[in-house]
C-alpha cells in the first residue's frame, strides 16, 4: 500500500516537474492583453474569445501597436466527393476545413499561418435530418479544434 502511494507520488511529481500540462489548459500568462480581429459572425472568433477568457486574457477593442494582434482572414469549409451510390447521389465527402490567420507580436512583423482539418462525412438522402445534425457536430468540432490550434500557437510564440 505505501508502496504504491510512494510510486504515485513520485510520478506525479515528475509530470510537475517536467512541465507537463493538460491539453486545451494552455498558460497564456505572457498576453495578458490580445486584440482579435475577424469577420462579425465569424463562430471560429466567438470559440477564440472562450478560450481567451478561460485564460484570462483582455481581449482589446482596437489594435494597439506594443499588444499581440490575432487576425482571423479566412475560415472556409469545402466538400469533396469520395464516393457515390449506385444512383449516382454522394454517399461520402470529405469536409475540408481551411484556416488562415496572422499574430503580430509587439515590434516585429507580421506571421501567417494556415492550416487544413479534415473530416469524412457519410451522406444518407434517406436520414436527411439526423445527416443535418450530423454535420453541425462535426463543423463545431472542426471549429474547436481550429482555435485551440490557435490557442497552442500562441503560447508557442510566448
Amino acid at each position: 500500500m505505501w508502496a504504491r502511494l510512494l510510486c504515485l507520488c513520485f510520478i506525479a511529481s515528475l509530470l510537475t516537474g517536467c512541465g507537463f500540462h493538460l491539453r486545451g489548459n494552455l498558460p497564456l500568462s505572457q498576453f495578458p492583453a490580445i486584440y482579435l480581429q475577424s469577420d462579425a459572425h465569424s463562430e471560429l472568433a466567438a470559440l477564440l474569445n472562450q478560450r481567451f477568457q478561460q485564460n484570462d486574457v483582455e481581449l482589446l477593442s482596437s489594435y494597439q501597436s506594443n499588444r499581440p494582434s490575432l487576425v482571423l482572414q479566412q475560415d472556409t469549409l469545402e466538400r469533396r466527393t469520395l464516393s457515390l451510390f449506385a444512383n449516382g447521389q454522394v454517399a461520402e465527402y470529405e469536409l475540408i476545413y481551411k484556416v488562415e490567420y496572422q499574430i503580430q507580436l509587439p515590434d516585429q512583423e507580421p506571421q501567417k499561418y494556415q492550416f487544413e482539418l479534415f473530416r469524412d462525412y457519410q451522406d444518407d438522402p434517406n436520414q436527411a435530418l439526423a445527416k443535418a445534425q450530423e454535420l453541425e457536430l462535426l463543423l463545431k468540432e472542426l471549429r474547436q479544434q481550429a482555435a485551440n490550434r490557435i490557442i497552442r500557437q500562441l503560447a508557442r510564440l510566448g
